[in-house]
């Protein structure tokens, strides 16, 4: 077994582990391989272990990959989106897990219409731990926000995302995913047939356990799974 292998199913046993915990399927929980520090072959090694989703967090380095590997993967857009690479995300990924902005919205609405691409499924980002370092919208906007970006029959909204602060242990995180979830009910009760948002994107490489235990449906890793690579990695 090679290392990738053997890292995939580390992580597979972490996730049964932590699903077991607390009394979860781990059928439930879906993995995005993150790519954007490891180059061409890599990725291709994750498709060939049956990791089907792929995220990137920069168009420039996502799209040689795409070309490369073609029709296989689902891809996820898991940075922060400027308004004028929208025309490169629409068509191409599937997902987006970082929509923050009315005007964010708005482009992807006007761009997607155009071009008459499929509804982009989209994670609201919420800013759950406040930092200033991180993107999205504050719990306290997010029901106004969810309500208008329910508006746009091109965007279908499928969960909310966060990001944790890095914390010296795992467990000082918790609040933060428990508070996500503590969200998503809050919305699911406002009876929206378009904010209905089943899932929640948040865990990484270091909290990925925590965070399944608090609910996570999607998880984002990268070094404990694909490994290191480099950063600044160029196609």
């Amino acid at each position: 077994m090679d290392e990738f292998a053997n890292r995939w199913e580390n992580v597979q046993k972490r996730i049964q582990q932590a699903c077991h915990r607390v009394g979860r399927n781990p059928k439930e929980i879906n993995v995005v391989a993150v790519t954007k520090y490891v180059d061409l072959e890599t990725t291709k090694r994750a498709l060939d272990l049956g990791l089907s989703h792929i995220g990137e967090n920069k168009v420039q380095d996502a799209l040689p990959k795409m070309e490369a590997i073609g029709d296989r993967g689902v891809w996820h857009f898991i940075g922060r989106l400027q308004r004028n690479k929208v025309k490169d995300v629409i068509g191409r990924f599937r997902y987006l897990h970082s929509l923050d902005r009315p005007s964010l919205a708005e482009e992807l609405d006007r761009r997607i219409r155009s071009r008459q691409c499929e509804p982009l499924r989209c994670f609201i980002q919420v800013n759950v731990s406040g930092e200033t370092s991180k993107s999205g919208i504050s719990p306290q906007e997010l029901e106004e926000f969810a309500l208008h970006v329910a508006n746009y029959s091109t965007i279908d909204v499928v969960g909310l995302m966060t990001m944790a602060p890095i914390a010296e242990h795992p467990e000082e995180v918790r609040p933060v995913f428990r508070e996500l979830k503590r969200l998503q009910e809050k919305i699911q009760r406002l009876n929206q047939p378009r904010l209905q948002i089943p899932h929640l994107s948040m865990g990484m490489s270091q909290d990925f356990d925590i965070a399944i235990e608090e609910g996570a449906t999607w998880i984002r890793l990268g070094s404990v799974l694909v490994g290191r690579g480099k950063r600044g990695w160029k196609p």
